[in-house]
């Protein structure tokens, strides 16, 4: 069996890093990623990927990347049960980035 995925975008803006109660390291990051047709109105829509990422990985995307950085972002979904403040159980999906691969820097110019 595989569950994995693979997205390539541009960071939507620049990452926090975050401690848990337990001392773990964590950030949420979204990418932005462009769909490769048009719409009904001739233009390309994009979406916008939240993934999330733990310790070594968190640490080191928080460190050297920053808002429209290009990514490549490979990991697994997953999905987990959050009860609510009425205890109803609510399933949420995540994307659980396992490695990043920083593909480009923002240019000076576009920064500007």
């Amino acid at each position: 069996m595989l569950n994995q995925f693979v997205i390539v975008g541009r960071l939507v803006r620049n990452p926090e890093l975050h401690e848990t109660e337990n001392g773990k390291k964590v950030t949420t990051i979204t990418v932005a990623v462009p769909r490769s047709y048009k719409n009904a109105n001739g233009e390309y829509e994009t979406d916008f990927i939240n993934c999330v990422l733990w310790a070594g990985v968190a640490q080191n995307t928080t460190e050297y990347c920053k808002k429209g950085d290009l990514l490549g972002v490979k990991g697994r979904i997953q999905t987990r049960v959050v009860e609510d403040k009425d205890e109803k159980n609510n399933y949420l999906t995540e994307m659980v980035a396992e490695k990043i691969t920083f593909l480009s820097s923002k240019r000076k110019d576009e920064e500007e």
